[in-house]
Order: C-alpha cells, then sequence, then structure tokens
C-alpha cells in the first residue's frame, strides 16, 4: 500500500485485530521505514475507533510488535490515556559536522 499509485507522496498504514472487547492487536507501516514495533498515535486511533464501532470496551490492552500499551477511553469529550513501557531498542552516534 505504500507505494500505491493512489498515493503518491507514499502512507503510512495502521492495522487493527479485535480480539476481544479487552484486547487488541495492532500493527503499523510507516512510509519509508517499514513495519514499526510500536507506534502510540496508532495504537490509541485503533482502541477510538473500535470504541466507535462497539467492538471495544473503554480499557483495553493493545499488543504490538515492541510490547503490551494500556489505552483508556471513556468516550466524547474525554483524553486518550496511553502508558506502556519505554525500551531502548537501538543506540548509535550522529556526526553533525557532516549533515
Amino acid at each position: 500500500i505504500e507505494h500505491h499509485p493512489r498515493f503518491p507522496k507514499r502512507v503510512n498504514a495502521g492495522y487493527l485485530q479485535v480480539v476481544d472487547r479487552r484486547h487488541a492487536r495492532v500493527r503499523v507501516w510507516e512510509r519509508g521505514a517499514g513495519e514499526t514495533l510500536a507506534c502510540g498515535t496508532g495504537a490509541c486511533a485503533a482502541v477510538v475507533t473500535g470504541r466507535l464501532r462497539g467492538e471495544l470496551d473503554d480499557e483495553v490492552d493493545v499488543h504490538v510488535r515492541g510490547g503490551t500499551l494500556k489505552i483508556v477511553w471513556h468516550g466524547e469529550g474525554e483524553p486518550v490515556w496511553m502508558t506502556g513501557p519505554a525500551v531502548r531498542v537501538f543506540e548509535g552516534e550522529i556526526d553533525l559536522e557532516r549533515l
């Protein structure tokens, strides 16, 4: 989908699988980067979508490739809350003079 002609500037895509009312799986493809280990924004959007469709409860464990995120949304006009681990997955150096 990233290189489909309908998206000349390419596109990010998120995929939601509802496991049950309190559990979901989300996978995210980011243009130029490929599949990511996690996407907090995508997980939150997936739960809001699932709630609006009547498929998910207001507290959901979202399983992403990098772990599990807890997303809480009590409905329209309320904030979406996300909690989950912060894990170092890469370490490197940037030579700023070469940029």
